[in-house]
């Protein structure tokens, strides 16, 4: 990660806070006033480690970690989905780390909001393997330090949840490894929609031009991409602790549940370290979640309207509930059937806005504008009501369901004279 960060530094701020800063409450605070920037606390009170935040908060940060322009994300992740990469380079854990007992309290984990149920490792990568087929899976979980070596863990229906749920089928124990500061193409692969059957690495392994390297757990039988800091340990079977609350993607706070207890057995931290926290509903936290879900909504709105130019899931609308689309209109309907293409492929999605080739649909102003000159409400509106939507989405009701809504933002194609924007044409 260092690595990046030292590239990162030379186009981007890095902003660098040398005074004492304790974990609990006051580092989230520093974290909260500067939502864009890259921050180093290099003096933790309770830690001798430093911590980062910030490395993926930005698109443009995003782009430069795959070494493209931030239209071509999109492009760049699908390309990766597509070609996996097998892994060469799988090494021993040794040098530069140094390895002991699990003690979390020696890590300078943060403790976000005065609600929060305790200390949260937010950007933790959990390794682990389909107990019945033996194929791995990555992925980023919050987890609620409990004790010294006891975590719990916010576990979704997808892949580690079915993996615990075989594992604790047989009456065994799941073995895990945790990655914590990873570089951020990395980390993103770990976020990426692919099968149950296929290995996030190797998504990573494409973006690192087949140069990831891989470490082998000592404890445990699982490979972990190269990290500041690597836990090792196990999901106790049929153990379960209170998670939550925590703040979410919208800025509100999560319902408290029973969730899954991970036991850390050993720990793995390299020479001079940074611990990378990422702010709970901060950008880094709504990219990382929303980004790779565009290229599904990408895929199925190609499907419907073939010349379709980008898609956005809007910083504003949390990386999850706002999408934006680019098409060249061919046909008349062509904007109500991207709009519910849209809607299908990304179902925590609320609203859609769908517009023409010539609106940069990065410019919140762009799309206000389609929206203000090209919108008739009687004509131009979907609206579905009682739809299932998302779980963070506060406005929900208690059954689940929304009403999600499509705006047809497209110019109408016998009066595309009319709608000639004159600035971009003299």
């Amino acid at each position: 990660m260092k690595t990046f960060l030292n590239v990162l530094e030379k186009k981007f701020d890095l902003l660098e806070i040398d005074q004492e800063v304790s974990t609990i409450l006051e580092a989230s605070k520093i974290l909260r006033k500067y939502p864009k920037k890259t921050i180093l606390l290099q003096n933790m009170k309770e830690s001798d480690i430093p911590v980062i935040s910030g490395i993926c908060n930005t698109r443009e940060k995003i782009a430069l970690s795959l070494n493209c322009k931030v239209e071509e994300i999109i492009s760049k992740i699908t390309e990766a989905m597509d070609n996996p990469l097998p892994i060469k380079k799988v090494h021993k854990i040794s040098k530069p780390y140094t390895t002991s007992k699990a003690d979390l309290s020696k890590l300078p984990i943060l403790t976000h909001y005065k609600r929060d149920g305790g200390p949260y490792i937010t950007s933790g990568v959990i390794i682990a393997k389909n107990p019945e087929s033996g194929i791995p899976n990555a992925s980023i979980h919050r987890m609620l330090v409990l004790d010294k070596n006891l975590l719990t863990v916010r576990i979704v229906p997808r892949h580690l949840y079915t993996y615990n749920q075989l594992a604790e089928k047989q009456g065994k124990n799941l073995e895990v490894a945790i990655a914590i500061g990873i570089d951020p193409a990395t980390l993103l692969a770990t976020t990426t929609s692919i099968p149950i059957n296929a290995n996030e690495m190797e998504v990573a392994n494409h973006f690192h031009r087949g140069e990831l390297k891989l470490m082998q757990g000592e404890n445990v039988d699982l490979q972990v991409p190269e990290a500041e800091i690597i836990l090792e340990g196990e999901i106790l079977a049929g153990e379960r602790a209170s998670e939550g609350p925590f703040v979410d993607l919208t800025d509100t706070y999560d319902i408290v549940r029973q969730e899954p207890v991970i036991k850390v057995e050993k720990m793995h931290i390299k020479e001079d370290p940074l611990y990378h926290a990422i702010f709970p509903s901060g950008f880094e936290h709504r990219l990382l979640q929303g980004l790779p879900q565009e290229p599904r909504i990408y895929q199925a709105v190609q499907n419907t309207v073939p010349l379709v130019k980008n898609v956005l899931l809007t910083e504003g609308g949390c990386c999850w509930l706002h999408a934006v689309v680019s098409i060249k209109k061919q046909t008349p309907g062509d904007g109500k059937n991207v709009m519910m293409a849209a809607l299908a492929a990304h179902p925590s999605l609320k609203h859609v806005v769908v517009v023409d080739e010539d609106i940069n649909i990065f410019n919140p102003e762009e799309v206000e504008y389609a929206m203000s000159t090209r919108v008739k409400g009687d004509d131009d509106l979907l609206i579905v009501p009682k739809a299932r939507g998302s779980s963070l989405d506060p406005s929900a009701l208690a059954d689940g369901t929304t009403t999600k809504v499509g705006v047809d933002a497209t110019k109408p194609l016998d009066k595309k004279e009319k709608f000639e924007r004159v600035s971009l044409s003299e």
